[in-house]
């Protein structure tokens, strides 16, 4: 089994309208206090909004970096 991977973007607010891209990340094992994109981009708690899937436009270096779980992008969101 690959990388599990979340999908999220900033909140409304915390950035402006045209950096609240789709980041992808690795799911952690625990809460961290902060998240790290797969682009190099950190979030704290409170900053970010989970996502079923990309919406909106997607952070492009994130999809180029993430490895691609069983060839999926979403890591099974939804599945079950």
């Amino acid at each position: 089994m690959g990388v599990r991977l979340l999908l999220a973007r900033p909140l409304p607010g915390t950035v402006g309208e045209s950096r609240r891209v789709t980041h992808v990340f690795p799911e952690p094992e625990s809460v961290p206090g902060r998240l790290d994109a797969y682009c190099g981009a950190s979030f704290g708690v409170g900053e970010l909004e989970l996502l079923d899937g990309i919406r909106g436009m997607p952070c492009e270096p994130c999809l180029l970096l993430a490895p691609p779980p069983g060839g999926r992008l979403d890591g099974g969101a939804g599945d079950g």
